[in-house]
């Protein structure tokens, strides 16, 4: 259950690519309070492709865990809900009604539902039909090309969802920091009962500090902002302008750890893009991805972790 009363209330938001079993394992045992699964097919799903069945598996004691759907068929929507319901432990589904991507607006998913309320209406009210989970779900952006972020919230909560998640941008406004717009939201969040969590630029205690202050909601989702910094999550919580090295190389390994764990020896290769954001901005950087680059042993990218995040200019 979602206590969404409680001080620092922290979600993991979904990012391709990134916010994978282990990475929400991670967060999760650093301060993350609800995870989301990566954006999932409805699509792909029903087919049961390999590959997103694998991105809708969660790790033991994963909860609240939330799996965010993306699609614009009632009908393709309401089977994949199905689906899902087949599927234990799962406490809440998420219609993405917020990702810029060109190839995902151009399938009329993601942010394009912004441009037809009625339809992205019926969605909300189909998952929240069928679905037997707890919760009932929505990611939005503040509109597509224009600001309308109270009829979003409106329709969302007449729609029957639980509760909604801004990225205070437009789609238009894509991922430009001085497009952010947390103002805004209080207006939304003033004309709900359901409650509002906000997410977009949130990247350190400060940021987090901000948002939650303008938009007075009622927690925050993080996603850009913990890529390469896991930590962020341990740092809310615990109040910290700065993370000990040593709590940084525990995180970094406890995610090597659970890669192996679930993508076995790929995990070495796959696990390269995590050390490259991870080391950004340390003493001897480059030195260090040139090194884990060319690593193929589990073993011994371990050992290399522990000694660049052991060392004294770190």
């Amino acid at each position: 259950m979602i206590d969404f009363k409680q001080e620092n209330l922290l979600f993991l938001a979904p990012l391709a690519g990134y916010t994978d079993s282990p990475f929400r394992e991670v967060v999760k045992k650093f301060g993350a309070d609800v995870t989301i699964s990566e954006m999932i097919s409805s699509n792909a799903l029903i087919y049961n492709s390999k590959k997103t069945l694998k991105m809708v598996e969660k790790f033991p004691g994963e909860t609240p865990y939330i799996v965010q759907i993306a699609g614009n068929d009632e009908e393709v929507i309401k089977k994949a809900v199905l689906k899902l319901n087949e599927m234990e432990g799962i406490d809440g589904i998420d219609l993405n009604c917020g990702c810029p991507a060109p190839k995902v607006v151009k399938h009329g998913s993601g942010s394009a539902l912004l441009k037809d309320l009625p339809k992205m209406s019926r969605l909300i009210k189909t998952i929240k039909k069928y679905s037997n989970k707890r919760y009932t779900s929505v990611k939005s952006r503040l509109g597509f090309d224009k600001k309308i972020p109270k009829e979003i919230a409106i329709v969302c909560e007449e729609s029957g969802a639980d509760f909604v998640t801004f990225h205070a941008r437009t789609k238009r406004d894509g991922y430009k920091s001085d497009r952010i717009d947390y103002e805004v939201l209080k207006e939304a969040k003033e004309a709900i009962n359901i409650p509002l969590i906000v997410n977009g630029n949130i990247t350190d205690p400060f940021s987090y500090k901000k948002a939650k202050s303008i938009t007075n909601a009622d927690g925050a989702m993080i996603g850009r902002g913990a890529t390469g910094n896991p930590w962020i999550f341990y740092q809310i919580k615990n109040g910290l302008d700065v993370v000990k090295k040593d709590t940084i190389k525990e995180i970094v390994l406890a995610h090597f750890d659970a890669m192996l764990k679930f993508y076995g020896e790929r995990a070495v290769g796959i696990f390269r893009k995590h050390l490259h954001l991870y080391s950004k901005n340390f003493p001897n950087a480059t030195a260090f991805r040139d090194r884990v680059n060319r690593i193929t042993d589990p073993l011994l990218m371990r050992e290399s972790i522990e000694e660049f995040f052991s060392l004294d200019s770190v």
